[in-house]
């Protein structure tokens, strides 16, 4: 997409459409037309603009994914360390599953990992996402092992990856139903959802 040719507003208005059309049906039943339709845009401005669905969900993928970073104070993995360890990883939980909550199209991006038809292959960015994500993930565990914040009798490999399913369990659930419950309601389960990860990993 080429940023500087789109209005800033229009672009905002396309990326956000597009977020919630393809969380709504999946990439395959993503209707384009609807997409450019809902924008007001012609066909012709779409494609010179943008070019294909692919590439559409590429730049909703990746802009969502530049703002959340902005957005979400992420700690570096060695930052997290010594008895602050397990306060600094709730904090950070509680901001992504709050946004998850949100109904905002922050969430309707989280949505598009868990598509039966995601084009995790056929999409660098969302590749690169989930590598950046996993080797966070390994990094943080692996810092909480050496301040014995997290318990060190499995092996690596098998703690990643034991770790890695129960987070994207937590969050796919909580994009699909956490925004039904009232806000106190909310903030129960997540702190429950904190507290199954601590006795899950805690020593």
């Amino acid at each position: 997409m080429s940023a500087g040719e789109l209005a800033p507003e229009r672009r905002r208005r396309l990326l956000e459409t597009a977020a919630r059309e393809f969380a709504a049906k999946g990439y395959e039943y993503a209707s384009l037309n609807a997409i450019i339709r809902d924008c007001g845009m012609r066909k012709s401005s779409f494609y010179h603009y943008v070019g294909s669905k692919a590439a559409l969900f590429d730049v909703v993928v990746q802009e969502a994914m530049s703002e959340l970073g902005r957005l979400l104070d992420i700690p570096a993995p060695q930052e997290l360390t010594g008895p602050h360890y397990w306060d600094a990883v709730a904090r950070l939980v509680t901001d992504v599953l709050a946004i998850a909550a949100s109904g905002n199209w922050y969430a309707d991006v989280g949505r598009l990992f868990y598509l039966p038809d995601a084009p995790v292959q056929h999409s660098p960015t969302m590749q690169a996402v989930l590598q950046s994500i996993e080797g966070w993930l390994s990094q943080v565990l692996a810092s909480g092992r050496a301040c014995g914040a997290i318990r060190d009798d499995l092996p690596v490999s098998l703690q990643v990856a034991l770790v890695s399913d129960v987070v994207r369990c937590l969050d796919h659930w909580s994009l699909r139903h956490l925004s039904e419950y009232p806000r106190p309601t909310q903030n129960e389960i997540i702190r429950v959802q904190i507290d199954v990860l601590c006795r899950l990993l805690a020593p």
